[in-house]
């Protein structure tokens, strides 16, 4: 059975990953070999000392990369937001509060998104950003700055919203900025070129992956209950259930990135990478999805998991 070995750095990714590793099993003859990277630096250095043949994570260092002449592939992508969402104390009813006031936001994690965000919001230089690193108050912990009144909100991923929740904060809708999130993937263009009909497999096994999960909610669950609820140290099903449907609300079906989620991507590797002076379009094929697509197997696949 030949082998994908696909690379992660969080835990939080593992319900979608353990899916795809399944559905490669059972429908595609593809063995997905499932590799943690914790370290930063040697998670974005792994595409590169053949660590991995596929990675799921984010992409924006893989830019500067491809400026200094590295060939990588983008070829999926399964979510088009950051998915995070705006938490605020039980007052504040409207953006419209937020001119002169603080924001808090975490040191890692894509933090230029939020400038883009407050562009596209018509909040540039209205508000001031504080850096709060996860380090200072625990993971997604920069809820506790809006609690103590020193800012008015902060991002947070649904996944560790129950204690802002508890504490008496709540969430303020907003709308969400275009990126290549979660799930994206990228390999060498070497690996793409030379097991081309393998990466076409494995996209099918994303594909189906991210179907069972928006549409067949209990057979994935079964999947998700096994290997990532211990990976992810969750105690109990329904607090399984609540973050699994927090990442389904995320998925599309048909993987494509849309130009505005490429433009923002590609803005903040340039922000935070220093990206070089190429076009981003360069890094993507999207072939391999757009097959599947124009051969009917998405339509056929989601038509049958609607039944």
């Amino acid at each position: 059975m030949p082998t994908v070995r696909l690379a992660y750095r969080d835990e939080d990714r593992t319900p979608v990953i353990f899916c795809i590793k399944e559905m490669a099993r059972r429908h595609y003859g593809v063995d997905v070999e499932v590799v943690r990277i914790k370290g930063t630096k040697e998670y974005e250095a792994a595409l590169f000392d053949k660590s991995c043949d596929v990675i799921i994570e984010r992409l924006e260092y893989l830019y500067p990369e491809a400026g200094q002449g590295k060939k990588v592939t983008m070829f999926c992508a399964p979510s088009l937001g950051r998915g995070l969402k705006l938490v605020v104390p039980a007052a504040v009813q409207s953006l419209q509060a937020f001119r002169g006031k603080n924001l808090a936001i975490r040191t890692s994690g894509r933090p230029h998104a939020v400038v883009l965000w407050l562009r596209m919001m018509g909040l540039e230089n209205q508000m001031k950003i504080l850096m709060v690193s996860d380090d200072d108050v625990g993971r997604w912990g920069q809820w506790r700055k809006v609690l103590s009144g020193e800012c008015i909100a902060t991002f947070m991923s649904d996944l560790y919203l129950p204690n802002a929740l508890g504490a008496g904060l709540k969430v303020l809708a907003v709308p969400d900025l275009p990126v290549v999130a979660h799930y994206a993937q990228a390999c060498l263009s070497e690996f793409a070129r030379e097991r081309s009909d393998l990466l076409r497999d494995y996209t099918k096994s994303v594909i189906h992956a991210v179907c069972l999960m928006v549409l067949r909610r209990e057979q994935a669950l079964e999947i998700v209950a096994q290997e990532p609820m211990r990976l992810m140290k969750i105690a109990s099903r329904p607090e399984l259930e609540r973050q699994y449907d927090s990442i389904v609300t995320a998925l599309q079906l048909k993987p494509y990135p849309t130009p505005q989620a490429v433009a923002n991507t590609f803005a903040i590797a340039t922000a935070e990478f220093g990206a070089a002076d190429i076009n981003p379009l360069t890094l993507w094929d999207l072939h391999w999805v757009k097959e599947l697509d124009d051969s009917g197997f998405i339509d056929n696949l989601i038509t049958l998991m609607k039944r």
